[in-house]
């Protein structure tokens, strides 16, 4: 076992189960560049171990999984070109392709707040757990970023539109939700959270993944219709076109609480983020795989280091906490075709 309190992951072996804490509570077990290294070093140890069947991924607190990665970081890093942002994003993208292909029965923890990087902690995972305090999204447009992690790998293969919903409006999902988009497997109840890591302990090396989602269904929730379930036709008739433009005077065109909604939502996103993930996820639909959206989304990364939105967009949400962005431009029709075309540049590719 390697435990240490003042660390921000845990690591512990508990019978044949190989456990993992995200330990940043206050900060919503947000993601820095050492977490993403001792993840790392931790799917190493637990690969290589004959003793460890499965691997459980959790975050301490209750408030939340993992809100995703450490913006102000990241900001920073822009601003003073340490480099720090382009390292993070590529061990962490490089991260999100190995749990995707993870040999060992995998259990991501999907407990409160799972937010863009702790859904690609999560939902590329082979078992996803999510409970009743489950709070997911990419809500990355109203920061002047864009939906990253392989989330534009996720998005376009959800339910019909409901992955472009998701991508361009950035609104939370509940268990339900997700479940229905394909991004978790179970709805378990958070008070037995305990008792399922205790059985996945006691499981048998060797547990292949089919028992290891017997041993959960055994425990999970059976979950009633959600809200993108509820407005599905709605989602699919305004979402299917592939400008933002069309989109929301789609929205406008439509009856109802829901349609008002959200395009007045999508209207206080930075247009040029808009613009940009309706690209990626329509790219993302057509792709062969997640590498594929990996190595797109890091061209795109490194673009956005050099523009204002997500400089404006971070110190909206949380340094100055306005939560008033000015966005350059302001309106969408001032983003133009050749204003995104630096986004989907080449880069070198992440080593997979």
């Amino acid at each position: 076992m390697h435990k240490n309190s003042d660390r921000e992951v845990f690591i512990e072996k508990r019978g044949s189960a190989g456990i993992v804490r995200l330990n940043r509570p206050k900060a919503l077990n947000s993601l820095t560049l050492p977490m993403v290294r001792m993840l790392d070093a931790a799917f190493d140890e637990f690969e290589g171990d004959p003793d460890v069947a499965t691997v459980v991924v959790t975050g301490e607190g209750e408030r939340g999984f993992c809100a995703g990665g450490d913006i102000r970081a990241l900001h920073q890093s822009g601003l003073s070109g340490s480099g720090d942002a382009e390292a993070f994003w590529r061990e962490e993208f490089a991260l999100n392709h190995r749990i995707a292909h993870f040999p060992k029965p995998y259990v991501a923890v999907m407990d409160g707040i799972t937010m863009g990087g702790g859904v690609g902690l999560s939902a590329h995972g082979r078992h996803r757990v999510v409970t009743e305090r489950t709070r997911l999204a990419m809500p990355e447009t109203g920061i002047g970023y864009f939906p990253d992690v392989g989330a534009t790998w996720l998005l376009p293969r959800m339910p019909g539109e409901t992955g472009t919903w998701a991508g361009l409006t950035g609104l939370e999902m509940n268990a339900t939700d997700a479940l229905y988009a394909g991004l978790a497997d179970v709805k378990i109840a958070s008070s037995r959270l305990p008792e399922m890591i205790d059985a996945l302990a006691r499981m048998p090396l060797g547990s292949s993944s089919t028992a290891v989602d017997a041993l959960l269904k055994h425990i999970a929730i059976h979950p009633h219709a959600g809200h993108p379930q509820h407005n599905r036709e709605v989602i699919d008739r305004a979402f299917r076109f592939d400008s933002v433009e069309e989109i929301v005077a789609a929205l406008e065109a439509e009856e109802g609480e829901f349609a008002a909604e959200t395009r007045a939502t999508i209207l206080k996103r930075s247009p040029t983020s808009l613009k940009v993930t309706l690209r990626l996820l329509r790219q993302g639909r057509a792709s062969a795989d997640l590498a594929e959206c990996l190595n797109r989304e890091l061209a795109a990364c490194m673009q956005i280091l050099k523009t204002p939105d997500f400089y404006e967009g971070v110190r909206a949400a949380v340094i100055d906490k306005d939560r008033n962005p000015k966005w350059k431009p302001a309106e969408l029709a001032a983003v133009s075709p050749e204003a995104i075309e630096p986004f989907f540049g080449s880069v070198k590719p992440l080593a997979l």
